[in-house]
């Protein structure tokens, strides 16, 4: 499959503290690559480091074969790489519609847009059902669902998902990593991270693990799953 993100040595800073230590990292067309950590390993720093968000202080990022490490995040997005922020961070007072024409912001074409509203409306009922309400109404499951509808209204060729389990009850995390399962089925291209390591390795093509700003495995999702390292810190078992 053809490599669509390239990183390559990539850090990070805030200020004088180091949050990334030379990321290798590289995700292929249609492939759902998962990257698993503790809190504070480096997972969001990273998503946002791709998006543009947090700046690079070193390394390289390649985009489709494209450089983009100075590219601002509006022309990334313009590129195909839309996230899903952690904590989902919709427009709360603004309607669940307005939230999604907004994930379409950078596009020219009408007609398309309307289509992928009704897509996006097939996907998510209950975005149909509560799409005059404020964003802000919604229960935290559905917020996710809408952050999710948002990004994929950009008609992106790489989705950034950011913890979006983080907070949900059980039975609404397994309804969101379905939805994930089948884009990927669809061909969609996806950087999963989570906490959650179990849950995204589970339908993981590839996966990583970042611990402290640094890469210190990866392989194929049922291999990380089995990995005894991986099955100690991360899923609480010892063989």
């Amino acid at each position: 499959m053809k490599t669509l993100l390239e990183v390559r040595g990539l850090t990070s800073h805030y200020g004088r503290v180091q949050a990334l230590h030379g990321i290798d990292l590289e995700v292929r067309e249609g492939e759902l690559v998962a990257l698993v950590g503790a809190n504070g390993a480096g997972k969001t720093t990273l998503l946002r480091s791709l998006s543009g968000v947090q700046p690079a202080s070193g390394g390289s990022l390649h985009f489709d074969g494209q450089p983009i490490a100075a590219a601002a995040p509006a022309a990334r997005v313009r590129l195909g790489i839309c996230q899903v922020p952690e904590g989902r961070q919709v427009f709360g007072p603004m309607t669940v519609e307005d939230n999604l024409r907004l994930g379409a912001f950078v596009r020219k074409d009408p007609a398309a847009i309307r289509d992928d509203l009704a897509r996006m409306y097939a996907l998510f009922p209950i975005l149909r059902e509560f799409r005059l309400r404020p964003a802000g109404s919604l229960s935290g499951g559905q917020q996710q669902m809408l952050a999710l509808a948002r990004a994929l209204m950009g008609r992106p060729r790489l989705l950034l998902l950011d913890e979006p389990s983080m907070g949900l009850a059980p039975l609404i995390v397994m309804e969101i990593f379905e939805i994930v399962r089948r884009l990927r089925e669809e061909g969609s291209t996806v950087l999963l991270v989570e906490q959650n390591a179990l849950a995204a390795l589970a339908i993981a093509d590839r996966g990583y693990v970042i611990e402290t700003g640094r890469i210190t495995l990866a392989g194929d999702g049922r291999q990380l799953l089995d990995d005894p390292a991986v099955r100690s810190a991360y899923l609480g078992m010892t063989a």
